[in-house]
């Protein structure tokens, strides 16, 4: 598996690169920012992205969405719940105010806890993680988890935002995350990589 970590934008958010080493077809995960980093970053890689994947639709996660959308021609999948109600609300209130960017591009999929996103040999399976947002999600597979703003190195996502519910977040991180192995090394949305091991033996939040 090809995995390239880079850090975007003055939130410090981490967009990840995932794709398959044998017919170098890929995906980016959350393009918070600057759209022509990321794009010399496949180039180098010389993958063809196939799918764009949002962990939640904050501003600091989906900045350059539009511009990595247009220049690849991937998909967008996002779970359901972060387009809809509360979660749209949330989406279009952070994307529009703090950053002055359009609402989240139509998504091309719409995500539902337990399913898959397949890039030829590489499956992810999608776990419903709310609690930071309404429809955040976390992709695990191949020994490897994405949190998004669920869980951090040490931290945990924050949960004052309007439709944010700390007790929801909590059930996610111990229902979904702490179940997987202690050697899953889990790439989060902020910060550096760690492992659920480590997570559940260190977080202070998790104590």
């Amino acid at each position: 598996m090809i995995l390239k970590p880079l850090v975007v934008g003055p939130y410090g958010t981490n967009c990840y690169i995932v794709g398959s080493e044998s017919t170098k077809r890929g995906m980016i995960i959350d393009p918070g920012s600057e759209p022509d980093a990321i794009l010399r970053a496949v180039d180098k890689l010389g993958l063809s992205i196939i799918w764009i994947v949002i962990t939640h639709g904050h501003f600091d996660h989906i900045g350059a969405l539009k511009a990595v959308k247009d220049a690849t021609g991937a998909g967008v999948a996002i779970h359901e719940a972060e387009i809809k109600g509360a979660g749209q609300a949330i989406t279009q209130l952070l994307g529009g105010v703090l950053s002055g960017s359009d609402k989240l591009a139509e998504p091309d999929r719409l995500l539902k806890d337990g399913d898959v996103i397949d890039i030829d040999d590489l499956h992810f399976t999608v776990l419903y993680t709310p609690g930071h947002s309404k429809g955040g999600i976390s992709l695990v597979g191949h020994g490897v988890v994405f949190s998004g703003d669920t869980l951090f190195n040490s931290g945990i996502g924050r949960t004052d935002f309007p439709g944010c519910s700390q007790k929801q977040l909590l059930d996610s991180i111990y229902k979904k995350l702490m179940v997987l192995p202690d050697e899953t090394i889990v790439y989060p949305g902020h910060g550096p990589e760690t492992t659920i091991g480590s997570e559940r033996s260190m977080n202070p939040f998790l104590q």
